[in-house]
């Protein structure tokens, strides 16, 4: 028997979603079994540390919100430092500020006052043709920063990134990027960012050291799936959607990533925490060098990079991004009707939830999601 503990939940995952909802229902009394699949609690935030430098094994991430509940709520779990986003791109030797700013502007064309900028990007605007409502991410681009940048530093690097042209890829992808007419290279708008001082694989130490959680690694749901659901009264799934429910109206699409690292003898290779190739030849997206991320902390005769190769998905792969465009957003309303027919379950996450969610933006969902399932009052009280 699986639930010989008689758990009230079993949670599927033990990233920022099912890690979060185990701590908070362990606090109201319930007892919890999360399994992992993988060896390693944190899911794609997972971290470890190699000569005094604290690597994201899974990709860049900066914690970043205008949610101050959100806030504390994670700086609950570790101290973040000051760290803003400020990246660089790299188009064929080119190097250019991001996100789109002044900086950026004059880098390109020169300019030096917001006015010179704006008629420069409306000229390209009205030089392209387009007009009306932009129908797809290159007129999306183009009516935001003209056709310059979106040549240099959009186009090459967004179809590397989702594995499709520009023109078949929906326009508000792009509205993700921040576009200024100040000289300010903060690549978020959020009142508050960092980055988690000694790494995130702490905050889940934490999260889920309670004697009422229990955690299972190399734990594989959809191996002995029909036990589970047999003996577990309440499960959080916080895998991909279409997978729990055996691809029955087919196939969600979903972009992955290889990430190769490399250990340097020397104590600065790049000078920057990221820098993004914006060429589409150049097979990765972008450069992390991990000690920038902690202001240079770390062994001086050594640094530590990740290159960032994106892959298309298939079933033997980790599927790391949702593709949200049309065809792929009506199959995942057909698994959410199926989802909300069933009391058993409860989906969360990016993949749980086919959506792109941020950091904070999973952490202000699992909260609502146990306000909800616990019927708590709004001004119930996360953090302590």
């Amino acid at each position: 028997m699986t639930n010989q503990k008689k758990y009230d939940y079993l949670v599927v995952g033990a990233g920022p979603f099912g890690a979060i909802f185990a701590h908070e229902v362990a606090r109201l009394g319930k007892r919890i079994l999360v399994i992992e699949k993988r060896p390693f609690i944190g899911g794609n935030l997972h971290t470890h540390e190699q000569y005094g430098i604290h690597i994201h094994d899974f990709g860049a991430h900066i914690f970043h919100t205008d949610n101050k509940e959100v806030w504390q709520y994670i700086n609950q779990f570790a101290e973040f430092n000051s760290y803003t986003n400020q990246v660089i791109a790299n188009y064929k030797g080119e190097l250019y500020n991001l996100p789109f700013n002044m900086n950026t502007f004059y880098q390109m064309w020169g300019v030096k006052t917001p006015l010179e900028a704006q008629q420069k990007i409306e000229q390209q605007k009205q030089a392209s043709g387009i007009t009306g409502t932009p129908k797809n991410l290159q007129e999306q681009a183009i009516s935001l920063i003209g056709t310059d940048i979106y040549e240099k530093l959009i186009k090459g690097y967004t179809e590397k990134q989702w594995g499709r042209l520009a023109t078949e890829l929906p326009a508000f992808i792009i509205k993700r990027l921040p576009v200024r007419f100040t000289f300010d290279n903060n690549y978020f708008n959020h009142r508050y960012q960092g980055v988690p001082i000694g790494g995130y694989t702490q905050i889940f130490d934490k999260l889920l050291a309670n004697e009422l959680i229990d955690v299972q690694l190399n734990t594989d749901f959809l191996a002995n799936k029909a036990k589970y659901l047999a003996e577990f009264p309440k499960i959080i799934y916080t895998g991909m959607i279409d997978q729990f429910y055996d691809y029955s109206y087919g196939e969600l699409e979903y972009r992955s990533l290889k990430f190769e690292t490399e250990v340097l003898n020397m104590d600065n290779y790049q000078g920057n925490a990221v820098i993004n190739y914006t060429e589409r030849k150049v097979p990765y997206t972008r450069v992390m060098e991990w000690k920038h991320f902690e202001f240079g902390k770390g062994q001086q005769d050594k640094t530590i990079i990740t290159r960032e190769f994106p892959q298309n998905w298939d079933r033997t792969k980790e599927a790391y991004y949702p593709i949200n465009d049309q065809k792929n957003t009506e199959l995942y309303k057909k698994y959410r009707q199926q989802a909300q027919t069933d009391q058993q379950i409860l989906f969360g996450g990016r993949l749980g939830k086919y959506r792109y969610y941020d950091m904070d933006q999973v952490i202000h969902d699992v909260l609502l999601t146990i306000k909800k399932e616990f019927s708590l009052p709004d001004n119930y009280q996360f953090v302590r």
